[in-house]
């Protein structure tokens, strides 16, 4: 219990306490007082011995027995003088809810405590046994009194004798009036000066009070956060190691600053291990809960109330919340999780290799105007499902959503405070409008073939108003507890924080039908309790095998919030983890840029053997050029001052906007090659919102100078053909597979490498800009494949990252087949692509050759001379 609970001193001194503040609960001014005499209250299960404190639920039911009730007058209560008879069984049967606690007094002996329900009133049994009096043991005085919580004494102290069954037993019963609980009981025993050295008070063994809940029950250590039995009860249950005690807080009106009821747990009642928990009748009117934990003064702050972290849904907004002790802006919610029917769902369950990726910002998707959606829907999960056709036109069958967690609304959603419900800025209006809005997006997306991933922090949380003051020594590193500076980098691999990790994570797989998961700064989740390096995480390894979430995509993405960059690092995958490939994105600008070697190049176009050719392979790499930090596409070919110099930026001979056509038709080139290599290399292709549209930042790398999407961007001239070009793409990706979308690496035979001149390439001079690979179709494969409906023929792929043009030379191919141009970077709108190919006629000693221009990409395929 906490201080007042399990060491208040009750007795004839007792000071008058006071009444503070009961909200809509008023002071006890009489209770129904009977004593007993007779039999045996209750057997407890004789076949096993209880320890002292222990609880028994619904206890097998007592012999019949005749008992006679007197009424006793208390000296600081009034009470009701009633005499009459009846017998225990009825008595008994009209307990509702009967609980049992059995406590040991400090000198020997047995309390019993029975609890239970009779008619709209609670009745307290108290059995006392095989204590040890040196005088007339019918002058055993109950001493106590009703409380909630430090906050929320009750004015007044009940004092009554027990009866004497026997030489050895008393006995006493008590009731009191339902608009008195929830609430605890706690009292002492009075008895002759003489029965102990140590003067008239006898305890617990504990050397503290009895006490035991009314109107409440101890409730179950599992499962952690707010449960719901099949009676309708609700049961509360957290995790605090190092809280001394713990207050449930509980509030009838969202718009409240103070709760309407705090219960101080009992440390002997309400814990089990390290995990606090309480259970409460459905009955009651409250609407949301938090918690206040008690201990020490540097690492607990008893005024905050805490949000529950397994909440699954979270209230409104508290007004002035940092006046009224809260931290955070939410509360959980006192309601099941809403009813949705997912019936006729089915998960697309697309393999890794054939996955197109689209990242975006719930928010900033839809928020524009220019997304012409109503109010209610945009900037909403709705508002997604409203632009499926734009997904759907860019060959797109993979949604990544940005963090959605509750956050941090100053920092970014990058900084979480909850990991078990979507944000309610998502939602059109309030918590359970954004979880049936989520689930009807996710819905309507797989009805459209595409999976749903969500980017997820679990390796920090916000600075404010997460985890902190719940159990800070247990949910944080403990640099990050004694640094001013703190990072507030989570203990994700402590037994409590893993839990915690894997249970959001299946909630979001069951309930929310999740495809997949990226982990944002996934090097943290590497790091032990004492901030070293592990080569087998406990928790990665769990998240591989963990059978709920088989068969969800897992992602480690090494980019860290703080440092805004991406970090390399070797990460454990047991098969199972793909990786977002940091070395794609920084070998293809730079080569882009004319400062990467060949053998850099080809090996980002292969696939990244020297990452994923430990077990896994190409489809396991999630390759991508731009992303929701740093510079968008459009301004890694517009800036590069000294300050972007992380960004491997080029700006095309001119910083920032420029009307010179030079300048503009270098960049456009810039931007079609960026995008033809990401969609041409083996591996998932990962294209960021805005990118299809040149949306830009200003050439700012705060993640806040990120714009809401234009969408009237899409109907300009650079918009219309850049979404068109992806388009292409997604679909030349889909019709060449063989090539283009492969789970295992090509076989050497396969793939055939040109250097300048029709030489072989120099992979390590860095002054060679040009590489092109001939990939040659597997004709045994295709022989075996049931979707090859025609033959198919070889590509070809150039990429000219110099100043001058360069004369390829194409391959011979077999007879009755010719090489159609499919891209051509150089050339204006509309040409620069083609779904039909252009043939490119034979001119040299019957080999065909094609004049390409500086910095641009070619693809050609080998098509039946009649195609």
């Amino acid at each position: 219990m906490a201080t007042f609970c399990s060491f208040l001193k009750i007795g004839p001194h007792c000071p008058n306490l006071g009444a503070t503040e009961l909200s809509k609960f008023s002071v006890v001014t009489g209770y129904l007082c009977k004593s007993k005499m007779g039999g045996s209250l209750q057997k407890i299960d004789v076949g096993r011995k209880l320890l002292p404190g222990e609880i028994v639920q619904n206890a097998t039911p007592p012999p019949p027995w005749n008992l006679d009730l007197r009424c006793f007058s208390a000296s600081r209560v009034s009470v009701e003088q009633t005499e009459q008879s009846f017998t225990k069984t009825s008595q008994v049967d009209e307990l509702k809810k009967l609980s049992t606690y059995l406590f040991s007094t400090e000198f020997g002996g047995q309390v019993k405590i029975f609890v239970g329900k009779k008619s709209v009133k609670y009745v307290v049994d108290i059995e006392v046994s095989s204590l040890q009096l040196s005088s007339d043991d019918s002058q055993l005085v109950l001493s106590g009194g009703l409380y909630r919580s430090d906050r929320d004494i009750k004015n007044m102290i009940i004092e009554t004798p027990f009866i004497a069954r026997s030489s050895s037993e008393l006995a006493l019963e008590l009731e009191f009036e339902a608009k008195e609980v929830p609430c605890y009981f706690s009292f002492l025993l009075k008895a002759p000066s003489s029965a102990s050295s140590s003067g008239s008070e006898i305890r617990s063994h504990r050397k503290s009070s009895f006490c035991v809940p009314i109107g409440f029950d101890q409730g179950y250590p599992v499962p952690l956060g707010l449960s719901f039995s099949i009676d309708g009860s609700m049961n509360f249950a957290v995790y605090s190691r190092n809280a001394e005690s713990l207050v449930l807080c509980l509030y009838d009106d969202n718009a409240s600053e103070k709760p309407a009821l705090e219960l101080d747990l009992d440390h002997v009642v309400n814990r089990t291990g390290d995990i606090w928990h309480a259970s409460i009748e459905g009955a009651w009117t409250f609407v949301s809960y938090g918690y206040r934990c008690k201990g020490n003064r540097d690492t607990f702050h008893a005024e905050h109330v805490l949000l529950d972290p397994y909440a699954k849904i979270i209230g409104s907004s508290i007004p002035n919340h940092h006046e009224s002790g809260l931290l955070l802006k939410h509360l959980g919610r006192l309601m099941k999780e809403p009813a949705f029917d997912w019936s006729g769902d089915v998960l697309p369950n697309i393999p890794l290799e054939k996955l197109v990726v689209y990242r975006l910002n719930v928010m900033q998707f839809t928020e524009n105007k220019s997304s012409k959606l109503p109010a209610a829907a945009a900037g909403t999960f709705s508002g997604v499902t409203e632009k499926v056709q734009h997904l759907k036109d860019l060959g797109i069958n993979a949604v990544l959503l940005e963090p959605i967690f509750t956050f941090d609304e100053q920092k970014g959603p990058y900084f979480p405070c909850h990991f078990f419900s979507p944000t309610n800025l998502y939602g059109p209006s309030g918590s359970v409008s954004a979880i049936n809005s989520m689930k009807g997006m996710i819905k309507n997306l797989h009805a459209n073939g595409i999976e749903v991933f969500m980017e997820v922090v679990f390796t920090h949380t916000a600075e404010r108003g997460a985890l902190q003051g719940l159990d800070d020594l247990s949910y944080y590193h403990k640099s990050s507890i004694e640094d001013s500076k703190s990072k507030n980098a989570l203990n994700c691999n402590h037994p409590v924080v893993q839990q915690m990790i894997l249970d959001s994570l299946r909630h979001w797989v069951t309930e929310f039908h999740i495809d997949g998961f990226f982990f944002i700064n996934a090097s943290c989740l590497l790091r032990g309790f004492h901030g070293e390096h592990l080569s087998r995480p406990p928790l990665v390894e769990a998240i591989a095998f963990d059978p709920v979430l088989s068969m969800a995509k897992i992602i480690a993405d090494c980019w860290d919030p703080y440092d805004m960059m991406p970090k390399e690092i070797c990460f454990p995958h047991w098969k199972k983890w793909a990786e977002m490939n940091t070395k794609f994105c920084t070998d293809i600008r730079n080569f882009l840029r004319g400062k990467g070697a060949l053998s850099n190049l080809a090996t980002r176009l292969c696939g990244s053997g020297d990452i994923f050719s430990d077990g896994r392979g190409p489809a396991f790499s999630f390759n991508f050029i731009a992303k929701n930090f740093g510079l968008p596409l459009v301004d890694l070919v517009s800036f590069s001052n000294d300050e972007l110099a992380s960004e491997i930026s080029w700006n095309c001979g001119e910083e920032g906007p420029t009307s010179k056509t030079a300048v503009l038709e270098r960049r456009l080139k810039q931007i079609r090659n960026f995008i033809f290599i990401l969609y041409i290399s083996q591996g998932v292709p990962v294209l960021n919102m805005g990118d299809e549209c040149g949306q830009s930042s200003g050439g700012s790398l705060s993640y806040g100078s990120r714009k809401h999407l234009d969408w009237n961007a899409m109907t300009t001239g650079f918009g219309i053909q850049t979404t068109k070009f992806i388009s292409f793409l997604s679909s030349l990706r889909k019709r060449r597979s063989d090539l283009l979308q492969k789970r295992s690496f090509l076989k050497e035979e396969n793939i055939e490498w040109h250097g300048s001149n029709q030489s072989p390439p120099v992979w390590e001079d860095l002054s060679c800009k040009f590489l092109a690979m001939t990939l040659k179709a597997d004709k045994a494969e295709e022989q075996l494949s049931s979707e090859a409906s025609e033959l198919k023929g070889d590509l070809f792929i150039a990429i000219n990252g110099g100043d001058k043009a360069e004369t390829i030379i194409l391959p011979p191919t077999p007879e009755g087949m010719a090489w159609h141009r499919l891209v051509d970077t150089a050339l204006p709108y509309p040409g620069f692509f083609s779904v039909d190919g252009k043939l490119v006629r034979e001119q040299i000693m019957g080999l065909a050759a094609y004049e390409m221009k500086s910095r641009s990409c070619t693809l050609f395929e080998a098509c039946n001379d009649g195609s």
